[in-house]
Parts: structure tokens; sequence; C-alpha cells
């Protein structure tokens, strides 16, 4: 496994992170994505750390704190061995405070985390989404007493846009409260969006890219391709409406690409898909996810080879989507381009 520092900090996470969303799986959602209990977890952290694969990425809001608790029942007795990743802040009731992250939820989020986890402290926390009902402030220094309560080591955010992230480093410079230094994202080959804005953004502040869902809500996988019907025990069919939208038209000419290039290299579809994020810049760690072990091998597959420049070329020419205002003039007009180069 390779290792790789979280943004700028100095917290060093695998490659590759296994993401817990299929512990316990409740509801619509949830329950689709996968149905793990204790027993098989424990073997799915048994084979993830054999493999070096340290990080185990969860959230409250995965099946009502189930997976949080499932996790923390499958890591007993090795604690010390991985690194817990968990998110806060998207609605878990209907009450006043059954959402965001306000100064009295996020301490008490972070407690019922830690008391589900079966820990003493969360490696790296993560708030779930942008709450602009709160001062930034008002995060940013319930962080700082968390962190300084040792509760919590490292601190980052997930599905923030440019203006809300760099909003929130400013304060923290300003104040001296702690920087975020991850930014869990959707980016894969079907959704490049990310390197609009967030990658120059994540370059130039230090934050690490952790990926979710990266091989695109489960379109990625090599079941899908033009002229075929959506395989019968796809997730799709009920998580379609929940995921990010892809053009079927788009989707096939990836998938084509990938599928040429898995003959070349013998790996699958999915290996290839996931080994082109690993080479993006800003990426600290793909988190992948597994209903089982024999997924979780196929993605553990994705680590130890590189595509050659050849072969991400290609599939960077075959994913490239025109940029939304104000981002397309940089890619398509050349004195746009001068002044910023691609990455």
């Amino acid at each position: 496994m390779e290792y790789r520092q979280l943004g700028a900090s100095g917290l060093k996470v695998p490659a590759l992170s296994f993401g817990a969303g299929t512990f316990a799986g409740k509801g619509e959602l949830f329950g689709a994505w996968g149905t793990t209990d204790v027993a098989e977890a424990r073997r799915l952290v048994d084979i993830s750390l054999d493999a070096g694969v340290t990080m185990f990425d969860t959230a409250d809001v995965y099946s009502d704190g189930a997976s949080e608790q499932v996790l923390g029942e499958a890591i007993k007795g090795r604690r010390d061995r991985v690194l817990i990743s968990t998110k806060a802040g998207l609605p878990m009731g209907d009450g006043p405070d059954g959402a965001g992250t306000s100064r009295s939820r996020l301490i008490k989020v972070v407690d019922d985390a830690l008391r589900r986890l079966g820990t003493g402290h969360i490696d790296l926390f993560q708030l779930h989404a942008f709450d602009a009902a709160t001062p930034v402030e008002e995060v940013l220094s319930t962080l700082d007493d968390l962190v300084r309560a040792g509760k919590l080591r490292y601190v980052g955010v997930s599905n923030f846009s440019g203006w809300q992230l760099m909003k929130s480093l400013a304060t923290s410079e300003r104040y001296g409260y702690p920087r975020y230094v991850a930014h869990q994202v959707y980016y894969s080959l079907v959704g490049r969006d990310y390197e609009w804005e967030l990658l120059p953004l994540g370059l130039d502040q230090g934050v690490g890219a952790l990926v979710w869902s990266p091989l695109g809500w489960g379109r990625l996988t090599g079941r899908i391709r033009r002229g075929h019907p959506l395989p019968e025990g796809s997730r799709l069919h009920r998580t379609a409406a929940f995921g990010p939208p892809v053009d079927d038209e788009h989707l096939y000419t990836v998938v084509d690409a990938l599928d040429e290039i898995a003959k070349e290299t013998g790996r699958s579809v999915p290996q290839v898909a996931l080994n082109w994020l690993l080479q993006r810049p800003t990426v600290s760690s793909v988190i992948i996810g597994a209903r089982n072990e024999e997924q979780l091998r196929e993605n553990l597959g994705a680590i130890g080879w590189h595509l050659t420049r050849d072969q991400v070329a290609r599939l960077d020419a075959v994913s490239t989507t025109t940029a939304a205002y104000p981002y397309f003039p940089y890619r398509r007009q050349e004195g746009f381009a001068r002044l910023n180069p691609p990455i």
C-alpha cells in the first residue's frame, strides 16, 4: 500500500480507504448499498488491514448511526491500527437541533459518534455539508475546543463549494483555529467537476481530496455497457435518483475507453477507473466500498501499478466535458489559458 500526506497536514493516510456505508444497511438508500453485519464487517476489516488499508470512513447519517456502531465493533481490539474518519452535519432528526453544525449540535454529535464507535477520539472529523445558518467562526471555534479536548485529531469538510471552503480557511488563519486539511468530494471519470475550482483550491491551500463514489455511483463497475439493459442486481435501480447524474452517452463513451485499456493492462474496468484517480493532483485517498469480500479484493487490485501517460491521456480525452462559466473560457480560449495553464 502507498501512503500519502493528507493535504498539508502531518497525517499519512493510505491511498485507498475503506468506506463503511455498506455497514448495517438501513433504509431505502443505505439498505441498497449493503447490509453488512458485525461478523462480515470484521472480515472486511481483516482483509483491508492485511492490504495496508488502515483508514475507515463512515458518517452519523449512514443508517442512522448504525454504520458507526458496526465499524466500532469490527475494530475492537485493534483501535491503534486504524484511522477513523467520520462525518456529521446532515439531518438526523426533525427537531430544531436535528441538523447543521451549530456549537451545541457539534458537541453533541461528536460525543454521540465517539460512543457509537467505542473510541476516545476521532482521527479525522468532517462536516458533511456547509451550514449556511451558522457563522463560520462559531463552527471553527467549536472544532478548536473539540481538538483541544482531545476528541478530534484533524478536521475536514465534505461537499463544500470553493467559496465556502476558502472562507473557512481564511477564518482559521485569522483566529488560529484548526485548518481543514481534507475535503471529501465526488470525483470520477464520469464526474470531473471537482477539477474546475476545488482541485486548484486544494493545490493552493494544501487541502487533500478524499474521493467518494470513485466509480461514478456504481456506473463504472464494468457491468453497464452500451446496448445492454441495466443489470438486474444493480443498486442503480433503487439509488440513481440519490446520486450525481450522468448522461448515458457520455457514460458509454467512457466505458468503451475503459474496456480497451482494461484489455491492454490485464486489469478490470473498475481497477482502471480507480487507478486513474490515484494519479490525479491533490488526491490523498480514494474511498472504496464493498458489500462482500469479492468486491473488496477487486477494488484493492487498483493499487501497485500505474497507467501509462498515453492511457491516462486517452481517458482524459473521452471523459472531459465543457465546464460551466466562469471556468470554460480558461479551457477554450487561448488568452485565458495562457494565464492559467492546465493542471
